[in-house]
């Protein structure tokens, strides 16, 4: 017979509702680092510094545009050396693209971008200087070597202030700077011109980045020795699974197909993006007689869309995971609706009125800007943040790289075709469904790189 023994039945019976008591402790220390803390977070505020960055990146790559058939009467150039002004800002933007997306990972997005805004302001003031369409090349050149910086620093800026439920929203209002830019362009630079003369609307407009870097230096730190950070926010911005911090070989990302697929996603899509922003005036003007004087209109109509676009884009696909869809569905629902509301573009050059035609650039604009929000954001789905910006840098470098083989085929097609751009729209139509695609056969579910196996 065994004796019990005193004390030990009631102990048992007190660690029981001990250890449900931890157990529930935990769980409630769990769900608040999960949910957002009360109150306007900070993240916000460094959201909204990558917004007005992208914001001023736009503004200073427009200008050349908006101003294009002023300069190409004052200065002289065909359609096929506007290709290739406009060409050599792409390429430079793109070989950026390898630079600053590795730098970044380097140095951090607070140098990274700190140096990237004052060396793109520095290239659009030098504008005002060129007389040629040589040194405009050069001009241009430059500016898309410090351009380059923008995206790769906003999106790891993203990955490490934000976790990954928020990521797409956030993305997509950061991004929504670039339709901002592209809707101030043209408000300020013909009234600029109209007013002082062309030399000033690039140098008022490079002028912008100065003031952006001053704001940056004062409100940005890392988020672990951020003062202005609540301990609470920290938690939720952390709540995403521990990620390794062992570096990784820049090379070695071309080992995966998560690489490729974002490679390929940007290659295919990003020249649909340049052709609206580097012709889509001169499209207006041939099709439709619009001067700079008549630019104002339309263009703001386009992108103030497209940025309803960029933000939409990027709530939904953050609004479907929260309510329980996964990752992958999430970001490739979203990207298929918009991939669809592209298709067609491809008959604005058959309309017969102005207005119904930016009505379907229009949606085009917004769908892209809606797929861009969401397809940024899957490089910090597949990727840690330690190379994320690297890893944009590659897909950035891609859309460059493609943007500039595409600039150079239009050039070519109008310069044969007496300015007709229906097979451009054709094209343009097409190339998302195509990249989704791509996108989805070779990364079916959307899951992180195995870096360490590799």
């Amino acid at each position: 017979m065994t004796i019990p023994v005193p004390g030990t039945h009631s102990a048992s019976v007190d660690a029981a509702p001990a250890s449900a008591a931890a157990a529930a402790m935990q769980a409630e220390a769990t769900a608040a680092a999960h949910a957002p803390p009360p109150g306007f977070g900070y993240r916000w505020t460094i959201c909204a510094l990558l917004f007005f960055a992208t914001t001023i990146n736009y503004i200073d790559r427009q200008v050349f545009g908006i101003l294009a058939p002023t300069l190409e009467t004052e200065i002289g150039w065909n359609e096929f050396e506007y290709g290739l002004i406009t060409s050599s800002f792409t390429i430079a933007y793109g070989l950026g693209f390898l630079v600053m997306g590795r730098a970044l990972d380097r140095w951090g997005v607070r140098r990274g971008f700190s140096f990237a805004i004052v060396a793109w302001s520095l290239a659009a003031i030098a504008h005002a200087f060129a007389r040629t369409p040589v040194a405009f090349a050069a001009a241009r050149a430059a500016l898309g070597l410090g351009e380059s910086g923008n995206f790769p620093a906003a999106i790891k800026t993203v990955a490490e202030w934000f976790p990954k439920k928020e990521r797409a929203l956030a993305t997509g209002i950061f991004n929504a700077g670039s339709n901002v830019g592209a809707i101030a362009a043209p408000l300020l630079v013909p009234w600029i011109t109209y007013t002082w003369g062309w030399y000033e609307a690039f140098v008022i407009t490079g002028a912008l980045g100065f003031v952006w870097l001053a704001a940056w230096l004062l409100l940005y730190r890392d988020p672990e020795r951020h003062p202005r950070l609540r301990p609470a926010e920290l938690a939720y911005i952390r709540s995403d699974p521990p990620e390794s911090s062992e570096p990784v070989a820049w090379l070695s990302l071309l080992r995966h197909r998560q690489t490729w697929a974002f490679f390929l996603g940007k290659a295919m899509t990003d020249p649909v993006w340049w052709f609206y922003l580097f012709w889509l005036p001169k499209f207006l003007d041939a099709r439709w007689g619009v001067t700079l004087a008549g630019l104002a209109a339309p263009l703001v109509v386009i992108y103030l869309v497209a940025g309803v676009g960029s933000v939409g884009g990027g709530w939904l696909s953050s609004a479907l995971i929260k309510r329980g869809a996964t990752v992958n569905r999430g970001r490739k629902l979203t990207m298929l609706l918009a991939a669809l509301l592209i298709v067609p573009t491809m008959f604005a050059p058959h309309v017969g009125n102005l207005w119904v035609a930016v009505g379907i650039v229009s949606v085009a604009a917004a769908a892209h800007q809606w797929w861009s929000a969401n397809l940024f954001t899957t490089a910090s789905d597949m990727f840690p943040r330690r190379v994320v910006a690297s890893v944009v840098g590659i897909g950035g470098f891609a859309g460059a790289m493609g943007g500039v083989l595409f600039q150079l085929s239009v050039g070519y097609v109008l310069q044969v075709t007496g300015s007709n751009y229906q097979v451009i729209f054709l094209v343009c139509g097409l190339a998302y469904v195509s990249a989704l695609l791509v996108i989805h056969l070779l990364v079916p579910r959307l899951e992180p790189a195995r870096l360490d196996a590799a």
